[in-house]
């Protein structure tokens, strides 16, 4: 599995239920880059923030709830990490991202085995954040990407992590 996100220079991937900033070329050049086409997976909090709730196309859609009563049209609803491993072994072929939010990142990031990290250049207001893979001994960093400027006016780059055999 990959967890894939959107850093501040804090880790921080959010603020009041928001993402901190909305980087165009970070949603086209990245996060729909690597996730079409393949499984994405994230909590019920998260799908909330969803434009009408509606699921993201061209992927396979897995939201994660304690709800057992939940339902979503179109989605594969799980409801802890042993459902997760086991929709993975069964679903050899699919290629799984993480995607958030807080509580699904933290909860998660043991399942994963690589991490693609938009790394913002800025600090923001913020009250969610992503585990920091550059203070956890069991990651590493094996591949930084050219630094975008961002038509917001902040620039990014795109690290990428793996897990540590």
């Amino acid at each position: 599995m990959i967890a894939i996100a959107a850093v501040d220079l804090n880790w921080a991937i959010g603020n009041k239920g928001d993402l901190l900033i909305s980087l165009p070329e970070d949603q086209r050049g990245v996060f729909r880059k690597y996730t079409a086409g393949n499984t994405v997976v994230f909590g019920r909090k998260t799908l909330k923030t969803f434009k009408d709730e509606k699921l993201l196309p061209k992927r396979v859609n897995i939201v994660m709830t304690r709800n057992k009563l939940f339902e979503k049209e179109g989605a594969v609803i799980l409801h802890d990490e042993e459902e997760l491993k086991e929709y993975e072994a069964s679903h050899p072929e699919e290629k799984i991202f993480l995607i958030g939010g807080e509580q699904i990142y933290n909860s998660m990031i043991g399942l994963c085995d690589e991490a693609i990290i938009t790394y913002i250049n800025a600090e923001f207001e913020a009250d969610a954040y992503f585990p920091n893979l550059d203070e956890d001994d069991n990651w590493e960093l094996y591949e930084e990407e050219a630094e975008v400027m961002s038509e917001k006016g902040v620039s990014f780059t795109v690290r990428h992590y793996r897990r540590k055999a």
